[in-house]
């Protein structure tokens, strides 16, 4: 065998791995895999997203930029709460910029909550790694019931009984704290809102 046959030979033999190669990997698993996903979790598969009178309004897993006095506020977004972007702040505990944005946000809540500064939670003040945490603490959402119950014209006791329903304890029992979804939270005001009309 000559070695113009034999270059040949390995090419051909090259050739028809990398086709076996892309018809499983490129093909054949993403399929299983996917389609299997879509069985066992179809939920999750389609982006855990919650709806309201057959509404998609969000995903439980991703931050929304709420405002109004009437829902519960997330937590601040470095990412601009866009899912698509994705990022923490990436500045360190010692950089100005981020002392002067905690300092300035910290102050607009106090006021807003009618709570003194050291009393402020500090995930209600700082941005999670992700930039898209849908999740605060149990305390952050206490702080805000007595607003989101005024502006709602609900008793307090009320949505402090709708937040203990929404709390989620860590899992397992001890892994990550106690916390909150805020969608769910405002998603479970605003159904009660409507029923209520």
């Amino acid at each position: 065998m000559n070695s113009r046959t034999l270059t040949t030979t390995s090419w051909l033999s090259a050739l028809r791995l990398a086709i076996v190669l892309m018809v499983l990997c490129g093909g054949l698993y993403p399929l299983i895999s996917t389609q299997l996903g879509q069985t066992l979790f179809p939920d999750q598969a389609h982006g855990s997203l919650i709806y309201l009178h057959g509404e998609a309004v969000g995903s439980r897993l991703a931050a929304q930029s709420f405002n109004e006095p009437r829902y519960f506020h997330s937590r601040p977004s470095a990412a601009g709460y866009d899912p698509t972007g994705v990022s923490g702040s990436n500045l360190a505990p010692s950089n100005p910029e981020l002392r002067q944005r905690v300092t300035r946000d910290a102050a607009a809540l106090s006021l807003r909550e009618n709570v003194p500064v050291e009393k402020l939670p500090v995930d209600l003040v700082t941005a999670s790694g992700s930039g898209i945490d849908p999740h605060i603490s149990p305390r952050a959402a206490a702080l805000q019931a007595p607003r989101v119950a005024a502006a709602r014209g609900l008793p307090l006791e009320h949505v402090k009984h709708l937040i203990n329903a929404h709390t989620q304890a860590p899992f397992l029992g001890v892994f990550g704290p106690a916390h909150v979804n805020v969608l769910t939270l405002n998603v479970a005001l605003d159904a009660e809102e409507s029923t209520i009309q």
